[in-house]
């Protein structure tokens, strides 16, 4: 190790080792980057363990239910002076068993509500695509409302499906 000699005037000469404070920087910093590696793996695996925050975040979506809304919906309604029929068949899309059930319950009101949409539509309207759509999205509503005033979560009615659309 070579050795540095420092005196100033009427001081004794002392013997400092070169390189000193390098190794103790170097020292640190290898303590900072083990330490910082350290704690971002404790903070990376962590909750996985305990079934925590990282797991619930990586829950997969529990799979679709369909509540098919049987019997088919038939309405009459007049078209250029014509009496005319819309059958309808409607399914729900959930992922939530609660909703499933609470929709089943209600099914009576769900049915009312639904005929009274469906009812008042004119033949111009539902016989476009678009016309379909605005009356699908308006049925999904319904049922979201219905579902909102019972106490569950509307967001978890996900979709709502024409699975048969007859007019005649």
């Amino acid at each position: 190790m070579a050795v540095e000699a420092e005196a100033g005037e009427g001081e004794e000469i002392t013997e400092k080792p070169k390189g000193g404070r390098k190794g103790l920087i170097i020292a640190l910093a290898a303590l900072l980057v083990l330490g910082g590696g350290g704690f971002a793996g404790w903070k990376m695996f962590a909750g996985k363990a305990d079934g925590t925050k990282a797991e619930a975040e990586q829950k997969p979506k529990l799979p679709p239910k369909y509540i098919g809304l049987d019997p088919p919906f038939v309405v009459n309604f007049e078209a250029e002076s014509m009496v005319r029929f819309l059958q309808v068949t409607i399914g729900v899309m959930t992922r939530d068993a609660a909703i499933e059930t609470l929709i089943k319950d209600n099914d009576p009101r769900v049915r009312n509500d639904l005929l009274m949409i469906l009812a008042n539509q004119s033949y111009e309207t539902v016989s476009t695509a678009e016309g379909k759509e605005t009356l699908r999205q308006r049925c999904l509503e319904s049922i979201r409302a219905i579902v909102r005033e019972m106490g569950g979560d509307p967001k978890k009615v996900e979709a709502l499906y024409f699975t048969s659309f007859v007019m005649q």
